[in-house]
């Protein structure tokens, strides 16, 4: 699934005044401008025209890829509050605005970002530029905007001043902290996105075993929604300044401080900075089902190696359509065992690549247990399964591998991978614990984590390993494809 992020901002000169927006759609991963937008509206509010920057933006995303995420990035509290739920939005001439944006993508694959405006130049400018081409009785033209090339050079700037990347790749626990240490050094980058290229116009899974499945455990809180005050820019940024307020009172100036660093290091770490350059993308398949996934038993690398069923060579086929219309992979990986290797060349001969074996995919030996199932095993080997339940170092009955065992194996099949495909999209057919640890470490998550995600047969979940050693999770267990 391709990623994008649009910046969008809105202004009126009067309040309500003549008024203009901007929007850019940019790629994620490479931080190229792709559609630049931008209107004069007429006499219209700041909240107005911010609106219609977003609606802009979000559909002029949908153009370029309509089953693309987005990550949107204001500089306008009001309308990223409201557009995430935490506001209400009371204001009549905000609901039809904010519920036509609501609706231009699912609510699922759009997040909003507030940035300061200082971060929002490149939208800021088009919106500028609408308001002066209304002034001279004009529409705004993409032919004749300078917006990126205004921006282009403070982004050049900030990539200089950045900090030379180093770590290993997919460390989130160490990439965390140095960018921690970086902000609390005074040298925290920029968040803003890198530079843009040519624009065209604007209308241009698993239970590799079945205990995983077996006893993972889920969680879904939710989230309190926030009232604004009265539908207004300066009133809301106010409100959200005295929550702000009251939360220092109880917490305390140094831990609010602290608090205020991480939340800067996770939008550094989650936005691309131009000098981290294009990662190297792991598409992470679960190979299709074979006669043993139905009935959920352990299917390792110690067992009978079972190939693919009917439903599993339809599940890659269905895979492979997938992936052939996106057109983004560039390198095959697969596990050794025939249920990866046969999906494999499945996906490899749709899109006209070879298959490379990698033995670090491999599923975990689950030893005596192979082919049976979780309730077969807690019933022959009770102390063995609580004690591997409740230890990563624990293994199997039998000498099988430990999940601390497997970590440790595919932690270095990552990095290998990582150095070889630096820069390139590679799809790794492989299976469940493979999957999830690599997620895991990704997250910097503990390793009771792998009993809480689950991973169909045949599902795609993606991670991107940057230059500086973080790593994002994109995708986890998505199985569109098989409807």
């Amino acid at each position: 699934m391709r990623e994008f992020i649009v910046e969008a901002d809105g202004g009126s000169r009067g309040n309500p005044g003549p008024a203009g927006y901007g929007s850019v759609v940019l790629d994620a991963v490479t931080g190229e401008a792709l559609v630049e937008a931008a209107e004069y509206i007429g006499v219209a509010t700041n909240n107005v025209a911010e609106y219609r920057g977003l609606i802009a933006g979000l559909k002029a995303a949908r153009e370029l890829d309509p089953e693309a995420s987005v990550r949107v990035r204001m500089d306008s509290k009001l309308v990223v509050e409201q557009m995430s739920g935490r506001w209400k939005i009371k204001h009549p001439g905000m609901k039809p605005l904010a519920a036509e944006a609501a609706l231009i993508l699912p609510p699922g694959r759009v997040t909003y970002e507030w940035i300061p405006r200082d971060q929002n130049k490149h939208a800021d400018r088009l919106a500028n530029e609408a308001m002066d081409a209304g002034k001279r009785g004009e529409q705004w033209s993409a032919a004749g905007s300078t917006a990126d090339l205004d921006t282009r050079g403070a982004r050049s700037a900030a990539a200089t001043a950045a900090p030379d990347p180093s770590g290993p790749p997919g460390d989130a626990a160490a990439g965390a902290a140095r960018a921690r240490a970086a902000l609390a050094g005074g040298r925290g980058a920029s968040a803003d996105t890198p530079s843009p290229g040519a624009l065209p116009s604007a209308s241009a899974a698993p239970s590799a075993s079945a205990a995983p499945s077996a006893a993972r455990a889920s969680s879904a809180p939710g989230a309190p929604v926030a009232d604004d005050a009265a539908g207004a820019e300066g009133a809301a940024e106010a409100e959200g300044a005295a929550s702000e307020a009251g939360t220092v009172a109880r917490s305390g100036a140094r831990t609010a401080a602290r608090n205020a660093a991480d939340l800067r290091a996770a939008r550094n770490v989650a936005s691309v900075a131009p000098d981290l350059g294009t990662p190297a993308t792991f598409v992470l398949l679960r190979h299709g089902e074979t006669p043993l996934t139905p009935q959920k038993r352990f299917s390792g690398s110690g067992g009978s190696d079972p190939s693919l069923s009917e439903v599993g060579r339809y599940q890659a086929e269905r895979v492979a359509t997938a992936l052939a219309a996106r057109g983004t992979i560039q390198d095959v990986v697969s596990s050794p065992l025939a249920r990866c290797r046969e999906t494999a060349a499945i996906v490899a001969a749709r899109l006209g690549l070879r298959v490379t074996v990698e033995d670090g995919l491999r599923e975990t030996d689950f030893g005596a247990w192979e082919g049976l199932t979780f309730g077969e095993v807690r019933e022959r080997y009770p102390d063995d399964m609580n004690a591997w339940l409740a230890s990563p170092d624990a293994e199997p009955t039998g000498g099988g591998e430990s999940f601390e065992a497997v970590a440790r194996r595919v932690a270095a099949t990552r990095d290998d991978l990582v150095a070889a495909h630096r820069g390139r999209t590679v799809l790794l057919v492989t299976h469940v614990t493979p999957i999830k640890t690599l997620v895991r470490l990704a997250l910097g998550a503990p390793p009771e984590s792998l009993f809480r995600m689950e991973l169909s047969a045949a599902s795609l979940s993606a991670l991107a390993y940057y230059a500086d050693g973080n790593a994002t999770l994109r995708l986890l267990n998505d199985t569109s494809h098989l409807r």
